[in-house]
C-alpha cells in the first residue's frame, strides 16, 4: 500500500476522489438544510393562510352560531372550538417559532395569538378509527375582534409514509439511490484518473526521456509542447543533453587526437632506436616504446568506444562468437566455445568484436584460459567467459572498471596491460543495452557475464 500511495499520480488520484466526494457531500447537506427551511416556511405560511382564513370567517358571525360553524370545522381538515382563556398553551410546549410572528403580522398586533405543538394528533372525528396519526400538529389560540378566544387545532402534513413489505416501494427506492450513488462515484473515479493521468503524462515522459539518455546519447530530443511549465522542463532538458551530448564528443575527439597524434613521435623513436649500438639497452628501450604503443592503441579504443557513429545492424551472435573464438585460438590461445543461441543482434560489428576480444584477452592473459558459453537466459542472450586464474578480490569487483585501474603496480607487458581493457568493454555493453558483471567462481577463477537483449523472441528448437 505504501508503494501505491508512493506514485505521484495514484496520491493526485485519491486526493482529487477525496475532495470531491467530500465536496458533494457538503453541498449535498447544505442543500438538503436549505430545501427543508423552505418546505418549512412554506408550511408555516400554509398554516397562517388556513388560521387567516378561519379566523376572518368566524369573526363576521354573531357569538352564538360560533360553535355551531366551528363544529363543522373537521370535514375541513382541522379542529376548532372557544375557550376561556389560552393558560394552557403556556408551558413546556408553547413555542416562539416563526409562526407566531408570521400570524402576528398577518392578523394585527391588537390579537394575542400563541402556538402549541403536539407530537401526536389524534384524528379528526371519532368515528375515523382508521385514520392515520399525524406525526405533530399545531394548536394555536387567537383572540377576535371582541377579545374572544379561539382554539385551533390543525395537522401539520408530514413526511410521505414509508412502505414496506412485497408491494411497498421502499426497497426499490433505496435500490435507486445505490445505483445513483454507484453511477456518481464511478464518474468521479473516471474524471480523477483521467486527471491524474494528465497531469503525471509528462513526468512520465521525461522520467523515459532521462532514463534513455544513460543509454543512448544521441537520442531524439523531446518535444517542447503542453503547459508553459512542461515546455520550460522539456526545453531545459535538452539543453542539459545537447551541453552533455557536446562535452563527451569534445572529450572523445580530444583524446582521439592526443593518441593519434602519438603515434608519429613513437614511430619516429622506433627508428632510431635500431642505431642504438648497446643490444641490453636497445631491447629495454624498444619494450618500453612498445607499451607506449599499446597505450596508444588502446587509447584509440577506448575513444572509438565513447562514440556510436558506427552503424547499428544485425548480427548473428553464434557466428560472431565463433570467429571470435577462432581468431583467438589461431593467435595461440587457450580458448573453448559452448552452446548456441540462434539469435540476432542489433549492434555496431566492430565495436561489439572489440568488445569480446578484450574479455576474451584479458581471460587468456590473466587466468591462462577461456571458457566461452553461450545461452539464452530469461529473454536475454547471456554470453559466459570463465578463465582458471586467481579471481580478484571481491573489493575491487567493481573498480576494475575504472580508467586506468590495475591490480597490479607494475607496468611490465608480461604482468599486466594499461587497465583500459575492461572500461572499453563496458562502455561498449553499455551502448548495446547491455550489462557486464563480474563473480569470482567457488571452485576458483573468474566469470565474466554479458547481458545483451535479443533482437527477437528466442526461437524454439
Amino acid at each position: 500500500m505504501k508503494n501505491f500511495l508512493g506514485s505521484i499520480g495514484n496520491r493526485i488520484f485519491f486526493l482529487l476522489l477525496g475532495g470531491i466526494v467530500v465536496a458533494v457531500l457538503v453541498t449535498n447537506w447544505l442543500a438538503d438544510n436549505e430545501r427543508r427551511n423552505t418546505l418549512r416556511e412554506l408550511r408555516f405560511q400554509h398554516l397562517a393562510d388556513r388560521v387567516e382564513q378561519i379566523v376572518q370567517a368566524v369573526d363576521d358571525i354573531p357569538p352564538a352560531q360560533r360553535p355551531i360553524v366551528l363544529q363543522a370545522a373537521a370535514n375541513f381538515g382541522f379542529e376548532a372550538r372557544m375557550v376561556d382563556d389560552m393558560n394552557d398553551a403556556i408551558g413546556p410546549n408553547a413555542s416562539n417559532s416563526p409562526l407566531v410572528d408570521m400570524l402576528q403580522a398577518r392578523l394585527g398586533e391588537d390579537r394575542k395569538v400563541a402556538v402549541q405543538r403536539e407530537s401526536e394528533c389524534p384524528p379528526l372525528r371519532n368515528d375515523d378509527v382508521r385514520a392515520p396519526r399525524r406525526e405533530t400538529c399545531r394548536v394555536i389560540y387567537v383572540s377576535l375582534h371582541d377579545q374572544a378566544l379561539m382554539r385551533l387545532r390543525l395537522h401539520q402534513p408530514g413526511e410521505p409514509p414509508v412502505l414496506r413489505g412485497r408491494g411497498g416501494h421502499s426497497g426499490l427506492g433505496n435500490l435507486f439511490g445505490f445505483q445513483y450513488i454507484l453511477l456518481f462515484l464511478v464518474l468521479i473515479a473516471m474524471l480523477a484518473w483521467l486527471v491524474a493521468r494528465m497531469a503525471t503524462r509528462p513526468i512520465r515522459q521525461l522520467a523515459q526521456a532521462a532514463s534513455r539518455l544513460g543509454s543512448d546519447i544521441d537520442h531524439a530530443p523531446l518535444a517542447e509542447t503542453g503547459p508553459t511549465e512542461i515546455r520550460q522542463a522539456a526545453h531545459a532538458f535538452n539543453a542539459m543533453q545537447a551541453r552533455i551530448r557536446r562535452q563527451i564528443q569534445h572529450r572523445t575527439h580530444m583524446l582521439a587526437a592526443i593518441t593519434h597524434d602519438l603515434q608519429t613521435p613513437l614511430t619516429r623513436m622506433r627508428l632510431r632506436l635500431e642505431k642504438v649500438s648497446d643490444v641490453a639497452l636497445q631491447q629495454k628501450l624498444i619494450d618500453d616504446l612498445g607499451v607506449m604503443h599499446g597505450m596508444v592503441r588502446e587509447g584509440l579504443d577506448l575513444a572509438r568506444s565513447m562514440d556510436s557513429s558506427e552503424k547499428i545492424q544485425a548480427l548473428d551472435i553464434d557466428s560472431l562468437l565463433d570467429s571470435v573464438c577462432a581468431d583467438a585460438a589461431d593467435a595461440g590461445q587457450d580458448v573453448t566455445l559452448e552452446g548456441s543461441t540462434r539469435a540476432f543482434v542489433l549492434a555496431q560489428p566492430g565495436a561489439l568484436r572489440r568488445c569480446l576480444t578484450n574479455l576474451i584477452d584479458n581471460a587468456c592473459k590473466y587466468g591462462k584460459s577461456a571458457r566461452v558459453c553461450v545461452a539464452l537466459e530469461q529473454q536475454k542472450i547471456a554470453i559466459r567467459i570463465r578463465d582458471q586464474g586467481p579471481g580478484i578480490p571481491e573489493a575491487e569487483l567493481e573498480a576494475v572498471f575504472e580508467p586506468f585501474y590495475r591490480l597490479e603496480a607494475s607496468r611490465s607487458r608480461d604482468t599486466g596491460g594499461t587497465g583500459l581493457g575492461l572500461t572499453i568493454a563496458l562502455n561498449i555493453a553499455e551502448n548495446h543495452h547491455g550489462q557486464l558483471r563480474l563473480r569470482n567462481l567457488p571452485e576458483g577463477g573468474l566469470e565474466v557475464l554479458l547481458e545483451l537483449p535479443p533482437m527477437t523472441p528466442p526461437k524454439n528448437r
